[in-house]
């Protein structure tokens, strides 16, 4: 990758930032009058956008939730297991006091929900039973010995 001018390295953090190729150029140095078309070219640049795409996917892997990482947080509330830090008020002391919870009901159906969108339930599901049908057997057999 060839080297980026300071210039042009200030405009793709910038860009990185705020996501406004204009506002990124002026921020980086670039004459006001000029900054639009000054971003929306640098960003057709090869080495620059290069730049920002390494740049966007160190910051997603180390700061963006991937996918399993929210399925776990999902899980862990559907489970009942990750607890949640409230603030109370003590009636008897009037003070507050922090204590900790477990989700409440409507917590728990969002995570579910949530988990679900992600991993629908087949829509056509079969179902098979027997059924001991002896008392209609019964009925049938004697319809069929009066009608004769």
């Amino acid at each position: 990758m060839t080297k980026l001018t300071l210039k042009q390295q200030r405009f793709a953090d910038e860009y990185i930032i705020s996501g406004n190729a204009t506002d990124a150029a002026i921020k980086a140095g670039y004459a006001t009058r000029s900054a639009r078309a000054i971003g929306q070219e640098n960003l057709t640049k090869p080495d620059i956008k290069s730049y920002i795409d390494e740049r966007l996917s160190e910051i997603q892997s180390e700061k963006i939730a991937n996918q399993e990482e929210v399925m776990q947080v999902l899980t862990s509330v559907l489970r009942g297991e990750r607890e949640e830090e409230v603030v109370e008020l003590n009636k008897e002391t009037g003070k507050f006091v922090k204590t900790t919870k477990k989700p409440d009901t409507s917590a728990v159906i969002r995570a579910a929900n949530e988990i679900m969108k992600r991993y629908p339930l087949p829509k056509e599901i079969k179902l098979e039973a027997n059924v001991t049908t002896n008392k209609l057997d019964g009925i049938l057999a004697q319809l069929e010995d009066d009608s004769s």
